[in-house]
């Protein structure tokens, strides 16, 4: 959900009430429940968050827009993330020069062109962020950590 103010991710689990919230202003980033969500936020679907990053204009949020599931490993489904989504935290870009626009926008089509190649895979199960072998050797503390803690 985007708002002016905030974008509001919200989980598609059955049950997850909630919300992540990412100032736009100050980029702290919080959790909420649902109720919180302004009915006049604009809600569109997405499969996860790739990262931010700071260019010219300021903060951008990349989301995940497309998924493609290209195998399982161990009963877990494996996606290839092939459309992306660049988010602009600022409402406006009045704040730049001539200058600045231009070299943001050769920013932004730099970064278009790396999200558009191949090998960007993720997993919402599985911990592909570890060898098989290095999680064989990992702690019982450590197997029961959440994919996020890890």
């Amino acid at each position: 959900h985007i708002t002016p103010e905030k974008f509001y991710v919200e989980a598609c689990d059955d049950g997850a009430d909630d919300v992540l919230a990412i100032d736009r202003v100050s980029t702290e980033v919080t959790l909420t429940v649902k109720k919180d969500v302004p009915p006049s936020a604009v809600t569109r679907s997405i499969f996860g968050i790739l990262g931010t990053i700071r260019l010219v204009a300021g903060t951008y949020l990349i989301v995940i827009t497309k998924k493609k599931k290209v195998g399982e490993i161990f009963s877990h489904a494996l996606w290839k993330a092939t459309d992306f989504d660049i988010l602009s935290y600022k409402k406006t870009m009045l704040h730049l020069t001539d200058i600045q626009l231009q070299d943001n926008k050769v920013f932004l089509s730099m970064l278009n062109h790396v999200l558009s190649v191949d090998g960007f895979y993720f997993s919402t199960t599985y911990d592909l962020t570890h060898t098989l072998q290095r999680l064989a050797n990992t702690s019982p503390e450590f197997q029961e950590m959440s994919l996020l803690e890890r």
